[in-house]
């Protein structure tokens, strides 16, 4: 284990630490009836810690023993006021949080013939029919049966034992470690598809607006392609984290009133795609000006609470392309996951207390985060 200075921690996959994984594994199953948990009660907008029974995995699920989970966007949500169309859980008895997360197999459920007991795994968080055309060429989201996605409509990751869909899992590969590639299988896939379906070829232009937890592991996705990547936040230190990450060049669109000049310069003309991984309005609204006329792209991952108003003319004349990125499907996860394995995509992981995660919340709020914040429940 290997602090960097920043209140993060690292791991590299050593002798001792396969040592120690398979240790973990081994003792996956659950020593008590009782899993510890962090709850959100839309009754008083807030998160309560306490304990639950461990759940049981039913027909096509596995009981994991949660390595780490780590916090998005998405969670924080929660908590806010929304008109972009995003609806989450009805329910009002509390729920667990978080749905980014990784693990060991502590338990089978029925029919579920592919995973073993102590396989280090990762997940999506959400479960669906797999088999309707939505499913299949749109996206889980979209089930005539309705997705229930973990933190929302169903219990998160930010519990001890959680129960996940075994056809959204798959077995980490080799040297991956369950205690820190939770931000992976949301942060990570959504990232590494966001750069990907930009088609970009080794040498193009691409800038990434956004450089925290999503955009600087698009960063390094970026470059692991032979791309050149400029870096746009509003934050300092998360382009600080940008240029750690390998960032060409990064500008602070809010302080630099000349990045935009400066960009076109240093790009002749604009970049070949930008891809915003903000919720920012603002952030959508300000791409079209670095982005090259007549050839550009423009990729939505990031999700505003309000509407993004663009110009429709630009559109239809050209001048840019509009494209959107899904943040992962099990048709998708595991080209993203081996990718990361083999070009060594590390999440800047910033650790917290299970009962610290109201605090990890408020600084991903505040927009002071560097990379992902995580909770971490075996050590």
């Amino acid at each position: 284990m290997a602090s960097n200075g920043n209140g993060s921690t690292s791991y590299r996959p050593t002798k001792k630490t396969q040592l120690a994984q398979q240790q973990v594994s081994s003792h996956s199953k659950p020593q008590s009836h009782l899993t510890k948990t962090s709850r959100y009660d839309a009754r008083d907008n807030k998160l309560h810690l306490n304990e639950i029974p461990i759940p049981t995995p039913g027909p096509n699920q596995l009981l994991v023993k949660i390595g780490c989970a780590s916090l998005c966007h998405s969670d924080v949500m929660l908590f806010e006021p929304n008109d972009a169309g995003l609806v989450f859980a009805d329910d009002p008895e509390p729920i667990t949080i978080g749905h980014e997360g990784s693990g060991w197999v502590a338990g089978l459920g029925a029919n579920v013939t592919n995973f073993k007991e102590g396989d280090a795994v990762g997940f999506l968080p959400v479960s669906a029919c797999w088999e309707c055309e939505k499913c299949r060429k749109a996206h889980n989201f979209w089930c005539v049966n309705g997705p229930k996605m973990n933190g929302f409509a169903s219990p998160g990751f930010f519990q001890e034992y959680a129960v996940v869909d075994a056809h959204a899992a798959m077995v980490l590969p080799s040297g991956m470690d369950p205690r820190t590639a939770a931000p992976l299988f949301c942060a990570g896939v959504t990232s590494f598809h966001g750069v990907d379906d930009c088609e970009l070829k080794p040498g193009q232009w691409m800038a990434i607006i956004g450089t925290g937890g999503l955009g600087h592991l698009g960063v390094q996705y970026a470059k692991a392609m032979g791309l050149k990547v400029i870096g746009l936040d509003i934050s300092d230190a998360q382009l600080e984290t940008a240029k750690q990450s390998g960032a060409d060049y990064v500008f602070n669109s809010m302080t630099d009133k000349d990045y935009v000049k400066k960009i076109l310069e240093l790009t002749d003309g604009g970049v070949d795609a930008a891809v915003n991984f903000t919720a920012s309005k603002k952030a959508y609204e300000d791409s079209p000006a670095i982005i090259k006329t007549g050839t550009g792209l423009l990729m939505f991952v990031g999700i505003p609470t309000q509407p993004v108003g663009l110009n429709a003319l630009d559109v239809a004349m050209g001048r840019y392309r509009i494209k959107g990125s899904n943040n992962g499907t099990p048709n998708n996860l595991k080209p993203a996951i081996e990718f990361s394995a083999k070009h060594n995509i590390t999440p800047h992981l910033t650790l917290f207390k299970l009962e610290e995660l109201p605090k990890m919340i408020q600084i991903m709020h505040d927009n002071k985060t560097q990379g992902r914040l995580g909770v971490q429940f075996v050590s």
